[in-house]
């Protein structure tokens, strides 16, 4: 956890580094680190009783609570306030009284988490789960370092500046990348694979069940120290020089890890002051643009879609050996530092393998001035393989009977055999594009997404009724309409309209709902030509971005040989998909009937689970269906049809893609198209940029003419 434990340090330095998102897989205690942070802020000087928390030396001039008296402040705790992933827009930047606003002119402002986060920690745990419109909000306040709230011409702003700290699963799905760029760092936490780190884990875990109050006062020495030294580095912070050796190294790497915008170059900048600044130093030296480099650019580097972020750690040692040959830098101050001989030894506490003088954990070469420079790593680690050239291209040699375009199955092996006709090594995908948006009809009530229309709390407007619950977005005009009849009968006298909370009308609004889209693909022997398997993964990896970007679930159902398999049960991480896609193999018998029956199921569990969640199917597939001979039983294509017949008896929302390529067509994938009563695609009229791309809606068992 020494990445974590730095990066959530060098924030309690300097603020303005800009937050930390932690990525991590489940149980590694990265909740338990950042809400550890809190106890060793500094206290803020705050305005005494007001709710935005001013500072008394430069109080905002807009702050609602205002104007504020001078020599008001006292001293308070800096607060870590959590956003819960299903906090409502009104829990978060707060809400205004629309009765008292409408029938007194007053703004009774109730403050929200943004208020109480300003000059603290603002921490989202599971922050890749946050609605967008959340995400919205969180974004513009992050922007601006404030918040404004408007409801229907009354407007509040109050100051809004907050450090921002992320905990994410990347199974559970990945950021939208506008919010990832707002993190100033970003570190990656697994648990230990050593036994002894392990053993140590649960014994201290274990003491402090027994004794919670006992264990800490065990380390209470440890953290007034490093209090302490949070404090010293933050006094010298204003003293380290930026000089302008370090400001090129800093523009050379980010230029050669072709990151996107200025922001990059900016948080470098003041994570290497802050860590020459927990360092003791007053100057940024090399390794400490390395260490900012290797915690502020993994996820701001252009990456293909789905790549996991991370960092080629031997290019960035070459960018900086080329400063090292042209320039060797010159040691302004020869003075004792934290080396070996200085008063931290490298071996012990924070400053060790790992921790804030040696971010990377790699050795130490002394470099002659008692700073203990970072040698580069023996050998960089090897960066993830591109399985759509190499690795896959050498499994592609050694299966070279692969079949032409246009086979009818013919060869296909039973179940269990190998052979020319058993299974094959999965060929990588062809190149993502950009596809048509493929919409479940009728008005859902789902979660927010990008894809199909819903009832939202956000959108067009589209129409008025009485509040459910707490009221969020007034409806002006039908609130007037509901209050005018009544008003002699109320007394009225004045030019004020009297309303009584029977005449508050909220506003009915259409947006976008995200959907579970269940891709149901064909991977027996049928399909199984390269180039045909290859183009058939780039365009479910290119209906996977879709969904990604849409903010779907999917799953992922494969059929071959004797059954169909769930690869991937319902999910918000698409890059778990991408991955199940790419070392997808063929061959074999097509049990299409199988993996109709399979997506029914899953389907009908995932109705319960989600019931407002509506799935939208997409079977890839040539639509031939082989399968071992059953003695008095229907055929494959019966058994078939029978199936796709039971999805459309469900109303299920379906698109078949046909795979069928070659100068002879069988048609058999719009034969199943009719039986589920769904869209027909072909892989070219998939491209939204195609010529023969045709505009149409899915056909469900609900327009059944259309359907015919």
């Amino acid at each position: 956890m020494d990445g974590l434990r730095l990066a959530l340090l060098l924030n309690a330095v300097s603020p303005a580094v800009g937050g930390v998102l932690v990525r991590g897989e489940k149980g590694t205690a990265k909740s338990t680190a950042v809400r550890a942070i809190a106890a060793l802020l500094p206290a803020v000087d705050v305005v005494a009783g007001c709710r935005f928390s001013c500072d008394p030396a430069a109080p905002d001039p807009s702050c609602p609570d205002g104007p504020h008296e001078p020599d008001t402040g006292e001293a308070r705790p800096a607060r870590m306030v959590e956003l819960p992933v299903g906090a409502s827009e009104d829990r978060l930047v707060g809400a205004l009284d629309i009765e008292r606003a409408l029938s007194d002119g007053v703004k009774a402002f109730e403050p929200g988490l943004l208020a109480d986060a300003h000059r603290g920690v603002l921490y989202v745990d599971e922050v890749n789960l946050l609605h967008d419109h959340l995400i919205d909000l969180l974004l513009d306040a992050a922007a601006m370092g404030a918040s404004y709230v408007e409801r229907e011409g009354v407007s509040v702003r109050h100051a809004a500046r907050f450090l921002l700290v992320g905990t994410m699963n990347p199974e559970e799905g990945e950021l939208r990348p506008q919010l990832l760029d707002r993190f100033g760092l970003t570190v990656e936490v697994a648990a230990s694979r050593d036994t002894d780190e392990r053993v140590e884990v649960v014994r201290r875990r274990l003491a402090y069940d027994e004794d919670p109050e006992g264990f800490a006062a065990r380390w209470a020495a440890d953290e007034d120290a490093l209090r302490e030294r949070i404090a010293a580095a933050r006094a010298l912070l204003p003293r380290v020089g930026l000089g302008d050796r370090a400001l090129r190294q800093i523009a050379a790497v980010c230029a050669g890890f072709e990151v996107d915008g200025m922001r990059a170059d900016i948080v470098t900048a003041r994570t290497a002051t802050a860590l020459a600044a927990w360092a003791d130093r007053t100057d940024v030296r090399t390794e400490d643009v390395r260490g900012a480099a290797l915690l502020s650019l993994p996820h701001r580097r252009r990456r293909a879609p789905f790549d996991a972020p991370g960092l080629d750690e031997g290019k960035l040692d070459e960018i900086l050996r080329q400063f090292e040959e042209d320039e060797p830098e010159p040691d302004p101050d020869p003075g004792p530092g934290p080396g070996p001989e200085g008063p931290d030894s490298p071996d012990d506490g924070p400053d060790g393998p790992g921790g804030p003088e040696n971010p990377g954990g790699g050795p130490q070469k002394d470099t002659g001035d008692g700073a203990g420079e970072q040698a580069p790593p023996a050998a960089p680690e090897p960066s993830v393989p591109d399985q759509r050239t190499g690795e896959h291209e050498t499994a592609d040699r050694e299966t070279d009977s692969a079949r032409a375009d246009g086979d009818d199955g013919a060869g296909e092996a039973d179940e269990g055999t190998g052979g020319a006709g058993g299974e094959r090594a999965a060929v990588g995908a062809a190149e993502p594009f950009r596809t048509r948006r493929l919409d479940v009809p009728g008005l859902g009530e789902g979660a927010a997404g990008r894809r199909s229309r819903a009832r939202s709390a956000h959108g067009r407007t589209t129409g008025a009724r009485r509040p459910r619950g707490t009221l969020s977005a007034l409806h002006l005009t039908a609130t007037v309409r509901a209050a005018a009849p009544h008003q002699r009968a109320r007394g009225r006298r004045g030019p004020g309209l009297l309303v009584r909370r029977d005449d508050l009308r909220e506003a009915v609004r259409e947006g976008r709902e995200g959907n579970l889209v269940l891709f149901v693909v064909d991977a027996s022997g049928s399909m199984a030509a390269r180039t045909r398997m290859s183009a058939i993964k780039g365009a479910v990896l290119s209906l996977l971005l879709d969904a990604y970007q849409r903010r779907d679930k999917v799953g992922l159902i494969t059929f071959r040989g004797a059954d169909a398999e769930l690869a991937l049960p319902p999910t918000s991480s698409v890059d778990a998909a991408a991955v199940r896609l790419e070392r997808l193999p063929t061959g074999g018998r097509t049990p299409l009937a199988a993996g109709l029956l399979k997506a029914r199921e899953v389907l009908r569990v995932e109705r319960l689970r989600d019931p407002s969640r509506r799935p939208l199917l997409v079977v890839v597939t040539d639509g031939r269906a082989t399968e071992a001979k059953r003695a008095g039983g229907p055929t494959p294509v019966e058994r078939a049809g029978r199936a796709a017949r039971m999805l459309a008896g469900d109303g299920v929302a379906s698109v078949v893609v046909d795979c069928e390529s070659g100068p002879v067509r069988l048609g058999l994938a719009g034969a199943l198209a009719r039986e589920l009563r769904a869209t027909p695609v072909t892989l070219d009229e998939l491209r939204a940029d195609s010529v023969t791309a045709l505009v149409r809606d899915v056909r469900t068992v609900s327009n059944p003419r259309r359907a015919a």
